[in-house]
Formats: C-alpha cells, structure tokens, sequence
C-alpha cells in the first residue's frame, strides 16, 4: 500500500485517503523504516580511485593521479646523484642499492632497499632540490613514482598512509644506527655475514628470500668496508661451514646467524 492511500479505519468502510505528502514536504522513503536525517550522515572521505574507504596497499600497488610504476631492469638506475628530487618511489618487488660517490669518484653504499620499502623519502624533507645518492636496481624490479605534492598532500588526508609512512621512517631510523654500530664495531667478517643476510630479507615480517641478487664480490667489498681478496676468504669460509651455498648464485642458510653468536 503506498503512502498516497493510508487506511484511517478498519471497521468495514471505504478507506479515507490522505492528503499527498509530496504537496507539504519532501519525499520520504515508503519503507518501515526510519529516514535519517541527512545533517547526521557524515560521508566517507573519497580515494582518488573513488572508492569510499582508503586502503593504502591498493593506493601503493597501482597506477594513478600523480603515481607512475616503473620496471627497472638489474643494473638501472631510479634516479642518479643530482637528479632533481621531487618524487618518492615505493619498491614493489626487487632490490635496490643507494650509493653516494664522491668528486674523486669513490663510491660508498649507504643502504639497501627491498620489497615494500620507501625510496629517495629525504626528498619530503630536506629542502635540497636534488638528489644526494644513486638509486640502482641489484635485481628486476618494480616501483611506484609518487610525485612530492601527491605524496604530501594524501599524507595530510588519509592517516591510514601516514602510519604506513611513519612505521617505515622508525625501521629506517633503527637500521641506520644498527649500521654504524656494525661499522664501528663488528669485524669485516661479520660485516659481510649481516649484508648477506640483508640481502636475504632475513628479520623481515615477509619470508626470507634464501637466493640473494646475484653481487659481485667487489661490490660486497664496497659494501662493507674492506678488500675483495677478504670477502672470498669469508665467503669461502661460509661455504665450508655450511652457511651459504655459493656457486654462481649466493643462497644463505639460517645458521648464518651463528657468526654473530661466535666472541
């Protein structure tokens, strides 16, 4: 029965009709239910793909206004020393090596990136226009560009990134001090072993990868500080104790882990 003929009666006579409501006020719905009020109903803050909640693993897996995926084969480069920074990339899968070189042309590792990481982040806080470190691909990889402003601007909107965003800063923070207490206090030997398992993805919330990107033993030597003909003796000691597999390709076994257990 619709809202135009309500019964006033039930006692065998002709129902009245009512006057329409459409003719004194808006429609209301012809349900048993109650309408709510418009000015109670506070809209969901809309995402740039239009959904009406935010995910930001959807917001950093895919394409969009101000976001670019980039697939970088091994050796590439993200962006170089005095590229102009103005974009943060996010790693979807791969791994990436940071490196600074000098006017002389020594080159020093700073960090290494893998999968669900942040990269070139120091663009959203430093006031330098360009880029103080190289980006290169050990690995097949993929990245999302974020331009600066699309960053800045949907960190301010949705809290939702700005944990993702904050969490990683802190892991980041915690990582840099752990590498300079390595630096200043660990032997080239167990140097080495942390870089490999790093390369692993070992303590990560993800599986760790046991086969690391295929690296040269002179880039390791760069990467901790020492010579070449040092990484092949420790590399060949690992192998021996049954740490790595090395032929060709490097795969780490947990047991690595016993160097840093050894006075």
């Amino acid at each position: 029965m619709s809202a135009d003929a309500i019964p006033t009666g039930s006692q065998g006579r002709p129902a009245k009709r009512v006057p329409s409501a459409r003719s004194t006020r808006p429609a209301r719905p012809a349900t048993g239910e109650i309408a709510k009020p418009a000015r109670l109903q506070t809209p969901k803050l809309q995402t740039l793909n239009g959904g009406t909640e935010f995910d930001p693993k959807a917001f950093l897996a895919s394409a969009g206004l101000g976001r670019q995926v980039l697939n970088l084969k091994k050796n590439e480069t993200a962006y170089a020393q005095g590229d102009a920074a103005d974009a943060i990339f996010y790693v979807q899968k791969g791994q990436l090596k940071v490196t600074v070189t000098s006017a002389n042309g020594k080159e020093a590792t700073l960090a290494l990136v893998g999968a669900n990481d942040f990269l070139g982040e120091d663009c959203m806080v430093s006031a330098h226009p360009l880029r103080l470190a190289t980006a290169t691909a050990m690995s097949d990889s993929a990245l999302l560009r974020i331009s600066k402003a699309e960053m800045v601007r949907v960190l301010h909107q949705q809290h939702a990134l700005s944990d993702v965003f904050v969490s990683f800063l802190l892991t980041r923070n915690a990582r840099v001090q752990a590498d300079l207490v390595d630096q200043l206090f660990n032997s080239s030997e167990k140097r080495l072993a942390r870089i490999l398992l790093l390369l692993a993805q070992f303590g990560k919330d993800s599986k760790p990868e046991t086969v690391v990107p295929k690296i040269s033993q002179e880039v390791l030597a760069e990467m901790i500080g020492t010579t070449r003909s040092r990484v092949r003796f420790f590399m060949n000691r690992f192998r021996k104790l049954g740490f790595i597999e090395y032929n060709g390709e490097i795969r780490v076994h947990n047991s690595l882990l016993n160097i840093f257990l050894q006075e």
